[in-house]
């Protein structure tokens, strides 16, 4: 007679186990951070706040950064400019963040403190777009290099292949180009389901978080083949059902100050981390 006895794989209770101490790091952190709640109790003040006239925003919570409605190409220019000038004058710790419009719209006010941050993020920006333009801040010496793009691939009906060699092809160019700058790939973010008021919903329907999961998985393997660190932020934006929780985002897919808040946390403690 026999029996079988099921086992927990070890790759599996440490990838949980390493996920726990996280989320608890992060809820330790952001009860540290004054700052921050000073920040988010006045950008979530019911007062409205005057906006520049030079500014433009977009209607979806205007309080969370620098909205320009500027083309791809208008943005590419920005970008190259600022780099260029991160080039010239060689900030201190310079740390780069590359993706798209979550990139694009963190407030600077909750990243983490002692750096100097190029902020290389584009709104719809997709995997082979950052590809295409890495060689932007080329001449630049970052300490660290902080990615995340994928979602706009998903909701544009680019296969999960095609993702993942991008993403491959993108670390492989950071590592090659930037060999002593810590490189981190974060995981894609899931989104909110049938909850989302966002105007691409029905895209967002047609992405189970279910793949976004898998998908996770397979980068999490990339970056330990490429030699990169793999930042796992997924869990601190799940809830029960895997879909974005409500009080973190604007519309199911962007972010809130409450979703960059947890986002900021999980960055210093990376930071904090390489030193």
């Amino acid at each position: 007679m026999s029996s079988s006895v099921k086992t927990f794989p070890a790759w599996a209770f440490f990838s949980l186990l390493s996920n726990v101490i996280l989320l608890l790091a992060v809820i330790l952190l952001i009860g540290k951070q004054q700052a921050v709640a000073a920040f988010l109790a006045n950008v979530l003040s019911p007062t409205p706040q005057p906006t520049p006239k030079t500014q433009t925003q977009q209607a979806v919570a205007p309080q969370l950064g620098k909205r320009y409605q500027f083309d791809y190409q208008k943005w590419v220019n920005i970008l190259e400019q600022e780099a260029e000038v991160a080039a010239e004058k060689k900030p201190r710790n310079l740390t780069v963040m590359a993706g798209d419009s979550l990139s694009l719209w963190f407030p600077s006010e909750l990243l983490p403190d002692n750096k100097t941050w190029l902020n290389q993020g584009i709104s719809g920006e997709k995997t082979a777009g950052l590809l295409k333009r890495l060689n932007l801040f080329d001449k630049t010496t970052p300490e660290s290099i902080f990615v995340m793009i994928g979602i706009n691939d998903l909701i544009a009906g680019v296969s999960d292949r095609t993702i993942l060699d991008n993403q491959r092809q993108i670390l492989t160019y950071l590592h090659k180009k930037h060999p002593k700058a810590q490189i981190v790939v974060q995981s894609i973010l899931p989104h909110q389901g049938e909850q989302a008021t966002w105007e691409g919903k029905k895209k967002l329907l047609a992405i189970p978080n279910s793949r976004i999961r898998n998908l996770n998985q397979q980068l999490r393997t990339i970056a330990a083949k490429e030699g990169v660190k793999y930042l796992n932020l997924y869990p601190l934006f799940a809830d029960k059902q895997g879909n974005l929780k409500s009080n973190f985002t604007t519309d199911g897919l962007h972010l809130n100050p409450n979703g960059y808040l947890v986002w900021s946390s999980a960055l210093q403690l990376t930071v904090n981390s390489e030193q």
